[in-house]
């Protein structure tokens, strides 16, 4: 295949699911890693997002997410201000990248055409040398439109055993894709020097990956297909089928495909690159002080040295500390050894079989409409504090089991309660009786806060039924 005869499209898909359970309490399953902003000022996806808009010859991003963080998601490339909006395809549940990349290309093809390349980009690395990541990228370009499957290799400058590793034949010719290897033949790895970290990066023409597809993984391929023929475009989401996304089975893009074929190649790459995929890993791209600790927020370090303390808002006092981790959130707060970071994320299914809510969610948890803070929580009672976005409404909306107390400390809000429609003002307020259908919108120009008591017998943010909602979340019948 020549690439003379092919326009060269350059086509950025943005992976941007998955939980982020290893940086934990910081990062939660309804709020993942990819959307803090860990290192810098912007979010590791609006990162992302740049370094793809900015590549010459690159359209307007796919962007892959859990349907959980969709409203997150379009707010954070709002914040961007893009000549184009992203395209952002929801996923009805995870199933892992090969079906992810499989509807990313279907929907691509629509948008950029068979010849164009498909760049996928996941949304939680860190990559600090730009210029060699263009250079890389264009090499992988011209790869993918001679017709190869390329994948960018990380040059393995030390023994790691938490990377998967891509081993260099003649040319780019990969050799050999390694599963996480041991601490002897990660060192053997860096000395023979032809070893790669698979950087999950990966650049193919559309026609040629569905090609590929069709021949080593056809079952999801064609459930991507179904799951995109069946697929909504609603408010600039489009959201693959349930059903027949459900169906797919789950599967890695290097087990479904990369390993099978026999047109893979391989551009090494130096890009300053870490996936930041343990707390241990953030140290290590965190700026330090003379002592070597990376502190953030409201910290007084007292005798400590190599560590990594994190406040989000308390105060936190360390004293005598050396190679530890500490982090501090609202709701919670880890201590354990750097070098043992990597078993933070068996914490997450614990507090999950417990029925704790930390796994899921900050105390201030984000919505299309806004953010709720739980203020304090005790049997029979919870108080929050809510901020609505100028312009949001919120569902028209009914709970069985508690009844609600709004009190607005700043701006106006339009309630709806029952038949009735009025407004509250600042240090106004309203009681809404269990079972009493109810709205609550700002009309303003500025953010509503009010604070919200709930009293009954049980508080779970389950007990909603929605009966009108303009974000699509409908209570089923």
């Amino acid at each position: 295949m020549s690439d003379e005869n092919v326009q060269k499209i350059l086509q950025p898909v943005i992976l941007a699911g998955g939980s982020g359970s290893r940086l934990w309490p910081l990062s939660r399953q309804m709020y993942p890693k990819q959307l803090l902003n860990l290192v810098g000022n912007r979010t590791m996806l609006q990162d992302t997002i740049l370094r793809a808009v900015n590549i010459p010859g690159a359209v307007t991003p796919v962007i892959v997410v859990g349907k959980e963080q969709n409203f997150l998601v379009k707010d954070q490339c709002a914040e961007l201000n893009l000549t184009g909006n992203p395209y952002i395809i929801l996923e009805p549940l995870p199933r892992s990248t090969a079906p992810a990349i499989a509807a990313a290309a279907l929907l691509s093809r629509n948008i950029s055409g068979d010849d164009a390349v498909l760049l996928v980009l996941p949304a939680d690395h860190l990559i600090k040398n730009i210029p060699a990541f263009h250079e890389a990228v264009a090499q992988a370009m011209d790869l993918a439109l001679k017709g190869d499957l390329v994948t960018l290799g990380i040059k393995a400058d030390r023994p790691e055993t938490g990377y998967g590793y891509i081993k260099k034949g003649e040319g780019f010719k990969v050799s050999a894709f390694i599963e996480k290897p041991d601490i002897a033949a990660a060192e053997r790895y860096v000395k023979e020097g032809n070893y790669y970290w698979n950087s999950g990066m990966f650049a193919f023409l559309i026609s040629r990956f569905l090609e590929e597809m069709e021949k080593h993984a056809p079952d999801i391929l064609r459930q991507a297909e179904l799951s995109v023929a069946r697929s909504e475009n609603d408010d600039g989401f489009i959201h693959l089928d349930l059903e027949t996304f459900n169906n797919c089975r789950s599967e890695s893009i290097d087990y479904a495909l990369m390993e099978r074929s026999d047109c893979v190649a391989v551009v090494p790459a130096d890009l300053g690159w870490s996936d930041v995929g343990s707390w241990a890993a953030l140290y290590e791209v965190l700026n330090k002080d003379a002592q070597g600790n990376a502190v953030h927020g409201d910290v007084i370090p007292k005798g400590v040295a190599n560590s990594l303390v994190h406040s989000e808002g308390r105060l936190v006092v360390a004293v005598g500390l050396e190679n530890m981790l500490v982090v501090e959130t609202h709701d919670a707060v880890l201590v354990a050894p750097l070098h043992r970071s990597q078993e933070v994320r068996k914490i997450v299914p614990d507090l999950k079989a417990a029925n704790r809510q930390e796994y899921l969610l900050h105390q201030t948890a984000h919505r299309p409409w806004g953010t709720y803070t739980v203020l304090e929580e005790h049997p029979g009672f919870k108080i929050k504090r809510i901020t609505v976005k100028p312009g949001a409404r919120l569902s028209l909306q009914m709970h069985h089991h508690r009844s609600e107390h709004w009190i607005v400390v700043r701006g106006t809000a339009r309630v709806t309660k029952g038949e009735e429609v009025f407004l509250l003002r600042e240090n106004e307020s309203t009681y809404i009786p269990a079972g009493e259908k109810h709205r609550l919108e700002n009309p303003g120009i500025i953010t509503l806060e009010l604070i919200e008591v709930q009293n009954g017998s049980y508080l779970g943010e389950d007990d909603i039924i929605r009966f009108d909602d303009q974000y699509g979340r409908l209570s089923k019948s």
